[in-house]
Order: C-alpha cells, then structure tokens, then sequence
C-alpha cells in the first residue's frame, strides 16, 4: 500500500494546475514509495525539460491543418497523423509561480510532418521512447500537456510522444470515446511497431491512463499475434494507470500476449471514483483500477495499490498528481535497464 502524500485534487480545474501539484507533491514526499524497491531519488534533470519537444502520433482528424488551436478534433481522422511539438515549460524563475508548484506547461507550436512514424522517431536521436495514452474525455492538448508533465515528473531519459485518439472530452460521450478508442487500436499498433523498428529506438515505455489501458492492451495483444517473443525484449515497462478495463476482457488479453504480460505494472485504487462510475455505465463489471489488488495479481501482473495515496474526491489522475506513483513507474522503467 502506498504510503499518504500531502497534496490536494484540484476541483476547480482538474487539468490545470496538475502539473503544479506533482511538483510540490514531490518536495513533500521524497521518501516515496518503496513497493518496488526504491533506491533513492535521483534530481536530475528530464530530457524533456532539455529539450521541450513532444513527438504525435494521432487517429483524430486534423483541424486548422493541424498547425493552429485545437490543431486535432474529437472526430476520427482518415489515417495516422504524425507531428512535432514544441512546448513552454513553466517559467522557473525564482518568484514564478512554478517556484511555488503552480507552474504549468503550454503547448508553442505543432508542426504535422509528412515523414513516417519510425523516421520521425529516428531523426530525434537514440535512446528509449516513452509512450504516453491518454484516458476518457480528453482533448488532444489535454493529452499532449499530460505527456509533458509525466515525463518531466518521472525524470525520464529518452524522448516522449503522445499517442492521441479520437475523445469528445465530454462528460457525457463516453460511449463514443470507448468505441474510438477500440476503433483506435490498428493504428497504435502500427506506432508501435514502427517505433520499435525504428533506427535507434532502445526500450519502449508505455504509459496508459484510464479507458487508454484498454485501447493499449489490445494493440499489445495484435502485435504479440503478429510478431511474438521478437518484440518482448524492445518493450520496457508498461504501466496501466487507473485503467478502465473490464476485469474478464484483462484476463483474457493477458494470457494472449505470452512474456509481454511480465511487462505489465497496473496501479489501483479501490476508491476511484471514476472507475465506479464506469463500472455501473458497464452493467456493474468491475473495472480493473478499482479491484482487489489479489484479484489481479492473480494473472501473473504487478500490481500497486494506491488506495491510500490520495486525499481527492475522485481519485483518477494520481499518476500526474502523487509523488508517489509517479516514483512507481520511474522505477518500473528503471527496472528494464539492462
């Protein structure tokens, strides 16, 4: 169980001040958690926060060309569109608000290129790739600014992309963003297999996040089909936070992607909120971030109860605003190092 961190959700504006919150969240608690094994943090800088560049890849239809705000719309795209964006972190400035954790990032420009997913991945320089998915009622910039801020959280060493599907960002569309997300799923698996071919590619990381575990699962599962054990040695840790899965459909995906489910780090809260919601929209199937942690060890998965590491009302977004978790899965994929 992890440990309580002292930090607040935000009602007034659940994405906005996330970011700020994890920064301060990780002053506050640096003893972390110990579930994996901690070996003590490291400050040390984010390749992100380096060099502020987010690689796309995204199923949603272009808007504006996808050069201009919203650059990507709700609707769903005739293909995979591939960009690069560059962000604005947060002014760290010793009288910013980000000296006080209230900083966030902004998204400066996007720029789609017309070159292929695994070239773009190859001309941005060698290392391991983080893969970030976002959840249910998102919007592309939502997706992209949740990108950033984990990576920069995590301290992560490599360079970051977002894969972004087609979400209304309604409180009422979930039946929409569930079958977009499903409809999303050929194309993440050609991101991935592209990007594990891709020149210089080392590790990939993959982080999911709500009804993105479940879009994020089934593309593991078609390209285990596809490829089998050649790829389990290039994909690192994968993370589903929060994930909004029916509990059998996880079962069942799992026992089909053979040494890929090894890989697999699921982090739960019996008190999502959210994740209740979802499971009565869903009939009443449990959901697999709200279940008994045992339930799911069970299928052979690693599992971190964060039941208790939030002090929120719906408790869904801990992997952007606990310390804690967010120390979970730096050393999930710290344990893939070779």
């Amino acid at each position: 169980m992890i440990p309580h961190s002292l930090q607040h959700d935000v009602l007034l504006s659940r994405r906005g001040l996330l970011g700020g919150l994890s920064s301060l969240a990780t002053v506050l608690a640096l003893g972390g958690c110990t579930n994996l094994g901690a070996t003590g943090a490291r400050f040390d800088a984010s390749s992100i926060s380096a060099d502020p560049t987010l690689l796309v890849t995204t199923t949603r239809k272009p808007v504006n060309g996808g050069r201009a705000k919203p650059w990507f719309g709700p609707e769903r795209g005739s293909g995979i569109t591939v960009a690069r964006l560059k962000l604005v972190p947060p002014d760290d400035g010793r009288f910013s608000l980000a000296a006080v954790g209230l900083g966030d990032w902004r998204i400066g420009e996007v720029e789609p290129v017309s070159k292929e997913i695994g070239d773009l991945v190859a001309v941005t320089g060698s290392g391991d790739v983080l893969i970030y998915v976002h959840g249910f009622k998102q919007t592309f910039e939502t997706s992209a600014l949740d990108a950033a801020r984990l990576s920069d959280a995590i301290r992560f060493h490599g360079r970051t992309m977002v894969f972004s599907w087609p979400s209304k960002a309604g409180l009422f569309d979930y039946a929409y963003d569930r079958d977009s997300a499903m409809w999303s799923r050929d194309g993440f698996e050609r991101v991935l297999s592209s990007t594990i071919g891709a020149p210089g590619a080392e590790r990939i990381h993959i982080v999911a996040h709500s009804m993105g575990t479940m879009l994020t699962l089934e593309s593991l599962r078609q390209l285990y089909a596809h490829l089998g054990d050649t790829v389990t040695g290039r994909i690192g840790a994968v993370v589903f936070a929060a994930p909004d899965i029916d509990i059998d459909v996880f079962s069942s995906s799992v026992t089909r992607i053979g040494e890929l489910a090894g890989k697999i780090t699921v982090i739960t809260a019996t008190d999502d909120r959210a994740l209740a919601l979802s499971a009565r929209l869903a009939g009443g199937m449990t959901r697999v971030g709200a279940a008994e942690k045992a339930t799911i060890e069970r299928l052979g998965v690693r599992v971190i109860d964060a039941s208790d590491a939030g002090w929120g009302i719906i408790n869904h977004d801990l992997f952007l605003s606990n310390a804690d978790v967010q120390g979970v899965i730096r050393r999930s994929i710290e344990a893939t190092a070779v």
